[in-house]
């Protein structure tokens, strides 16, 4: 993973504490149930060692993974404009079609997650917004359709 992954301090903090949890509880943990596995005799029809030893794959993964992410992450601080729409920041915006005004956190890929209403930069609705101001009307290019919004307000 050589690209820098965006965060925002509390992702970043969130991925550290991740790696905490995986390396000093759930590592030890899976460790152990291979070990209390193994006393269950035949390896090649212990179903319990087996599902341990996915379960610990899956963990090494996870810590892999986060490791690299950490060490490419680029943590985003909210020290531009604050009238200028950029990761990091808040955003009211109305859809122009249907009269609904929504709020989003503009994030990295990484801490994206719609149901938090957290939108990555990268999304098609996070690309329009970088670098608008209240009262534009940007044009979103949706896979399926395009529409617009009007920024209402920023927020840090």
């Amino acid at each position: 993973m050589s690209e820098k992954v965006i965060l925002t301090e509390e992702g970043y903090q969130q991925l550290e504490k991740r790696l905490e949890e995986l390396k000093f509880v759930k590592r030890p943990e899976i460790t152990e149930r291979i070990k209390v596995a193994r006393d269950f005799g035949d390896l090649s029809e212990n179903a319990e060692y087996d599902a341990a030893r996915n379960e610990q794959a899956r963990i090494e993964g996870e810590i892999v993974e986060i490791e690299a992410k950490l060490k490419v992450a680029e943590i985003i601080k909210n020290s531009g404009a604050k009238d200028v729409v950029s990761v990091g920041k808040t955003v009211e915006v109305l859809d122009v079609d249907f009269n609904e005004v929504s709020v989003y956190e503009l994030v990295g890929t990484t801490e994206a997650d719609i149901a938090k209403n957290r939108i990555s930069n990268e999304s098609p609705l996070g690309k329009a917004l970088i670098g608008s101001k209240v009262g534009d009307v940007v044009t979103v290019k949706a896979p399926q359709c395009d529409y617009q919004v009007k920024i209402v307000s920023i927020k840090e």
